[in-house]
C-alpha cells in the first residue's frame, strides 16, 4: 500500500493521472448497436478517461434505449446510455428500484412523425384520413395519442398500423401508409439508404414542437452504484463530460474513437449521424443557461405528466426520483459549443 501511495503522489507531482490502489468495474450498455451519437462514451474510453477516474469500464452494445433501464435494473449493467422517459415508467411502477439518470445528453427527444411532402400532410390536423405506421410499443407510437389530444386530431380518423421499424420507411416510400412514428436520429439516416432526400422531400412533425416537452437520452447509473460507490458515480460523470466536451469541439477525434470501438462501422456514416445528434438533440437553448448534463426540474415534471399520460401510469414520480445532479462539475466545465468540423 506504501509503495502505491508513493507512486500516486509522484504521478500527482509530474502531473499524470494518479495511480489507484484497485480499480472499480462498471458494466456499461450502450443504448443499440454502435453509433456515432455513443462518442462521448466511446472517447472517453479511447482517451483512458474513465481509468484517470479510477474506473476500469466495460462497455457493451445495446438493444433499444428502453431496454437500458431493464438491464440496469436486472442487476446485468452498472450504468448505461438510454431514455429517461423509461425511467419514469418504470420508477412509477417500482419506486426505488429504476436508475437514476446522473447526465443528460439529449436535452431535446428524437419522437416524430415524418410524412413524405407528397402525402399532403401539412398540418397536425391533416393526419385525419390518412394511414400512420410504427412499431408498437415505441415512445412515437405511445405517446402519439397525447399528441393528438395536445393538437386536436380526431384519433378515430387516423388509421394506424402495426409494423416493424426496418420495414417504415419502405412501406412509406411505397405509398403503403402516409407517415411513420419514428426515432429522427435513426429515420434521417434509413430515408438517405433508400435513396431519399429527407431535408428537401419530407416533413417532419417533431413532438418538441407541438407541445410535447420531453427529454431523452443520457446517462444513468443503478441505485446498488449510486448508494454504494458515489466516487464512482462522480467519476464517471466527470469523465463523460469530458469527453462531452471534446466531441462536441472535434469530431475528427470522435470518428477515430467510434472505429477504434467498433471497425465495422460505417466511418462517415456514424460521423454525420453524430453531427446530427449534436445539432438536433444535444443543443437545447436551456443548455446555453444551465449547461451539458443537466436538466429544469419544472420541464422534467411536466414530461413526466405526458409519459403518466401516454403509458397510462398509476403513480407520477418526483423529479428527483429521476434525476440527481448532484453529480455535475460546475457548469463553466459544461459549457457546450456546438463546432462542426
Amino acid at each position: 500500500m506504501k509503495n502505491v501511495l508513493v507512486g500516486a503522489t509522484f504521478a500527482l507531482m509530474a502531473g499524470a493521472a494518479p495511480v489507484f490502489a484497485e480499480m472499480t468495474d462498471i458494466r456499461f450498455t450502450l443504448g443499440w448497436k454502435t453509433q456515432g451519437s455513443d462518442a462521448p462514451f466511446l472517447l472517453a474510453l479511447d482517451k483512458g478517461y474513465f481509468e484517470d477516474e479510477g474506473l476500469n469500464v466495460s462497455i457493451d452494445q445495446g438493444e433499444g434505449s428502453a431496454a437500458t433501464v431493464t438491464r440496469i435494473m436486472g442487476g446485468a449493467y452498472d450504468a448505461g446510455f438510454g431514455d429517461i422517459n423509461a425511467i419514469i415508467q418504470n420508477a412509477a411502477a417500482r419506486p426505488g428500484e429504476a436508475p437514476v439518470m446522473v447526465y443528460q445528453l439529449w436535452n431535446r427527444p428524437p419522437f416524430a412523425i415524418v410524412t413524405p411532402k407528397t402525402a399532403g400532410i401539412e398540418n397536425p390536423e391533416d393526419f385525419e384520413g390518412k394511414t400512420l405506421g410504427g412499431a408498437q410499443g415505441t415512445p412515437t407510437t405511445r405517446l402519439f395519442p397525447v399528441f393528438a389530444e395536445i393538437n386536436g386530431i380526431d384519433l378515430d380518423k387516423v388509421a394506424q398500423e402495426n409494423m416493424a421499424p426496418n420495414l417504415q420507411e419502405p412501406m412509406m416510400i411505397r405509398g403503403d401508409i402516409d407517415g411513420a412514428f419514428v426515432f429522427t436520429s435513426t429515420s434521417w439516416f434509413n430515408l438517405i439508404a433508400n435513396r431519399q432526400d429527407p431535408a428537401n422531400d419530407y416533413n417532419w412533425f417533431n413532438f418538441e414542437d407541438y407541445g410535447m416537452d420531453l427529454y431523452s437520452n443520457g446517462m444513468m447509473v443503478s441505485r446498488e452504484l449510486l448508494a454504494e460507490n458515489p466516487e464512482a458515480v462522480a467519476g464517471l460523470v466527470r469523465a463523460v463530460n469530458k469527453a462531452t466536451m471534446e466531441v462536441s469541439a472535434n469530431q475528427d477525434s470522435s470518428v477515430e474513437a467510434i472505429m477504434a470501438y467498433d471497425n465495422l462501422v460505417d466511418a462517415d456514416l456514424e460521423r454525420a449521424r453524430l453531427e446530427f445528434a449534436l445539432t438536433n438533440l444535444m443543443n437545447a437553448p436551456e443548455v446555453t443557461d444551465i449547461g451539458m448534463g443537466d436538466l429544469v426540474d419544472e420541464r422534467l415534471t411536466r414530461s413526466i405528466e405526458i409519459v403518466a399520460k401516454g403509458y397510462d401510469l398509476e403513480r407520477l414520480p418526483e423529479a428527483s426520483e429521476i434525476f440527481d445532479r448532484s453529480f455535475l462539475p460546475p457548469v463553466d466545465e459544461r459549457r457546450f459549443e456546438t463546432t462542426i468540423n
